[in-house]
């Protein structure tokens, strides 16, 4: 669906300035972290919806049996200690009243997936993500992400609208610097196709 037309080729070029900086950091030198320490409380409610029954999670001397210092975080639940609340009463509601099925919220913890110099879209989402662990979270840690790093820019119009798939990879960390895993991340930026009438039009 990739528009080549003198038309298509303009939109195209809008995103230059983005892939021009592959490879670079696009995000300040420095970490941001999560607003809550691990703690047991925060794990076990993690564990009860997956019913994931493994004792280095809830057990201190079992964890220990294993080689851990302590209690730690499944790998997966990094994301709860990593980005900030998603409503808070300051901002008020995520989606206006009558909101459609495909609105986007009002304000995001993936917010800052913001690109540098990208051309203005007015929807996102995520396309791909992967996470390389070097290890798990302990209990009293607080996990913070570094910057961004730019992999790929490739503009491409798809069936839901016409923007970039956008790569980026960052560090985990916890406060002594220490990197508890890499995350690769892929987003879609776009502009949703208008909407097609009942007759297609």
């Amino acid at each position: 669906m990739d528009d080549l037309s003198p038309e298509g080729a303009t939109w195209m070029r809008a995103w230059d300035p983005v892939v021009s900086r592959v490879g670079e950091l696009i995000d300040e030198d420095r970490v941001t972290f999560g607003p809550d320490r691990v703690e047991p409380g925060a794990i076990r409610r993690y564990l009860e919806p997956i019913e994931l029954d493994s004792a280095i999670h809830t057990d201190v001397e079992a964890a220990r049996r294993h080689g851990w210092p302590g209690i730690v975080a499944p790998y997966t639940s990094v994301w709860s200690a990593l980005l900030p609340a998603v409503w808070s009463p300051e901002r008020g509601p995520l989606y206006p009243e009558g909101a459609g099925r495909d609105a986007q919220p009002a304000w995001s913890p993936i917010g800052d997936d913001v690109v540098p110099g990208a051309p203005a879209t007015s929807a996102v989402f995520g396309a791909d993500l992967s996470l390389e662990f070097d290890r798990p979270l302990l209990v009293g840690e607080r996990a913070g992400a570094g910057p961004r790093r730019l992999v790929a820019c490739t503009p491409k119009e798809t069936r839901v609208g016409r923007g970039a798939f956008v790569r980026f990879e960052r560090d985990v960390v916890v406060e002594s610097g220490e990197r508890v895993c890499r995350m690769s991340a892929e987003i879609y930026l776009y502009d949703p196709h208008p909407a097609k009438g009942a007759d297609g039009d």
